[in-house]
């Protein structure tokens, strides 16, 4: 395990900490059925039936993977 030689000090380790933002995501704005859906870019999306029970993953209109 790596052990620090010396005690940072309380305005590095902060400043080191501040570094660490979350990100807002990219959101694509498609058209489906007359509705409005939000998906993020290059991720397979989850197809569902009328119950809303997930079915298989689809990627670029293909089938990629059963859920």
């Amino acid at each position: 395990m790596a052990v620090p030689k010396r005690k940072l000090s309380r305005s590095n380790t902060r400043s080191r900490r501040s570094q660490w933002k979350a990100e807002v995501p990219n959101l694509v704005k498609t058209v489906e059925n007359g509705k409005v859906v939000y998906s993020l870019p290059h991720r397979a999306k989850v197809v569902e039936d009328s119950a809303g029970t997930p079915l298989y993953f689809e990627y670029k209109g293909r089938k990629v993977a059963d859920a």
